[in-house]
């Protein structure tokens, strides 16, 4: 069985990247918009917000299956 502690800390860590994708994806959209990028970089900022989500996505499923063994 699993340290809830670890679980705890991996949890808090998937909340605090969370988070910290969604406000730097949306500052990077910002100065894109207001200096006038490309659209392929607002696509790269794209592919890795959802990089980061989806790492975060199966770090959460991890900890779900986890605890429900």
């Amino acid at each position: 069985m699993a340290d809830p502690r670890q679980d705890t800390r991996q949890m808090r860590l998937v909340a605090i990247v969370i988070a910290a994708t969604m406000l730097i994806w949306l500052a990077i959209q910002a100065i894109g918009l207001e200096y006038g990028w490309a659209a392929r970089w607002a696509f790269l900022a794209d592919l890795a917000a959802i990089g980061a989500f989806v790492w975060s996505l199966i770090v959460t499923w991890r900890i779900w299956r986890r605890r429900n063994a």
